[in-house]
């Protein structure tokens, strides 16, 4: 069966790079009739915080991506340790104790000889006592899984045909001094144990991916298939990585943008596809196929979530919005006409409010110098309230038969006089709406 997984750290909000990877694990698990794992990847007892784990939590529920098992990788430490002792016996896993410092002077060397900056294995050559005198000057070392030099390939799902030569990257470290339990490690045994089949995310993750696959194997479980899409860069090119936290999924929902406007761009960007807008989460599952995403960095635009928001928007009836309107205060008795007249002249739901302002209240006329004479007796035509479906029509008509005025010089002026505004709704729908005609009082 497939199973995929979503695996945030919470030690921050939800943004859309991170998105990303979610959705495409799980329309993989949705399409497939298969399981779809939320694994918080809270090893780190400094940075991961509950607020976090509740955020994440609440972000995609808001989007409909919902989990059909949640893991805790702080509740499995007991599982890592053991996969740690396991290596050990192997001869896979060795203690290193370099400091930063001596590292980074290893590094600089080896680039200064033209060779790649990678670990040189020194710790291996330690005797036990060596070993015991650096303990008790440094502490504990880091734990480093010692890779087999070959080739590691696999077939990448989006990549495709793709291999990495052992040899050029360093024996990575996968416990800390400290003893926590890095990413790496608690990935690999976590997947294996929980059987999971798929994995999508970052391409820079391609690295880490074929040492995990070194460690899977050692381990004894079967590597599941990888696909590393490309990362996102903003409308211009530019690293989107710098102002990620400003596009976490939290910021984007209090701007208005609604979650199917989101997901149907982000189910299609970077794919040969075009973006589309679906209707529902059923529409984007049957429609997405991983094979037809490339590699190309693939620009992010916000502002293209605006479009898609109103469009969204203006597909729905009024029983999806009915409690939102409520809110407002509209009356129950015009709600549905107040929504099928506003909903053609929003973006997002929070526009709402300015036309209900407007039809609650009445405008702050605006009125053309020259249009003082002609707005006044136009609105000594204006029957009494209440106004129906036919009122603007005759008294346009009623108007235009006292002054001559037609097409534009006619029209735009009353509309300013009556919404203050350039555009909006049309006047024959709008006008029934208005409990308060400010105009009229015009002298």
């Amino acid at each position: 069966m497939t199973t995929t997984r979503f695996a945030p750290s919470p030690t921050g909000y939800i943004h859309v790079g991170n998105l990303r990877t979610a959705l495409m694990n799980f329309l993989i698990a949705r399409k497939a009739g298969g399981t779809f794992i939320l694994r918080i990847d809270d090893t780190d007892p400094e940075r991961s915080k509950e607020e976090y784990v509740d955020a994440i939590k609440q972000d995609l529920e808001w989007l409909g991506l919902t989990w059909d098992r949640l893991e805790r990788q702080s509740a499995r430490l007991d599982r890592y340790a053991e996969a740690a002792d396991q290596l050990r016996k192997m001869g896979r896993f060795y203690e290193a104790f370099e400091t930063p410092t001596e590292l980074d002077l290893k590094r600089k060397k080896q680039l200064n000889m033209g060779r790649p900056p990678v670990y040189d294995r020194a710790a291996l050559a330690l005797s036990d006592e060596e070993k015991t005198q650096l303990r008790a000057e440094r502490g504990d070392g880091v734990w480093r899984f010692k890779l087999d030099h070959e080739r590691i390939e696999w077939v990448d799902g989006i990549l495709g045909p793709s291999s990495i030569d052992a040899a050029s990257v360093s024996d990575p470290v996968l416990i800390r001094g400290d003893g926590q339990v890095l990413y790496t490690l608690a990935s690999v045994v976590d997947d294996t144990e929980m059987g999971v089949t798929d994995v999508v995310r970052g391409s820079d993750h391609v690295t880490n991916t074929a040492t995990q696959i070194q460690i899977i194997d050692a381990l004894g479980g079967q590597a599941p298939h990888f696909a590393h899409h490309s990362l996102l860069t903003g409308p211009q090119g530019d690293a989107l990585s710098k102002r990620l936290g400003t596009l976490s999924l939290r910021d984007l929902r209090a701007q208005g943008v609604q979650p199917m406007a989101l997901l149907s761009l982000m189910a299609r960007l970077g794919s040969s596809d075009p973006v589309e807008l679906r209707s529902d989460m059923a529409e984007l599952i049957e429609g997405f196929d991983i094979g037809r995403f490339g590699a190309a960095p693939t620009k992010f635009d916000a502002a293209d979530l605006m479009p898609l928001t109103a469009r969204h928007l203006q597909a729905l009836d009024y029983s999806s919005v009915a409690n939102q309107i409520a809110a407002l205060g509209v009356p129950d008795a015009i709600a549905e006409a107040f929504w099928l007249v506003a909903r053609d002249n929003i973006t997002t739901l929070q526009d709402l409010e300015g036309w209900w302002h407007l039809m609650r209240d009445g405008a702050e006329p605006i009125i053309a110098e020259g249009d003082e004479t002609f707005v006044a007796e136009a609105m000594a035509l204006l029957p009494e309230a209440p106004f129906d479906a036919e009122t603007w029509a005759s008294w346009t008509n009623a108007v235009k038969e006292a002054t001559g005025r037609k097409g534009k010089s006619l029209f735009m002026p009353l509309r300013l006089a009556l919404t203050g505004q350039e555009r909006g709704p049309e006047m024959a729908q709008l006008l029934p709406l208005l409990q308060v005609v400010r105009a009229r009082d015009l002298t």
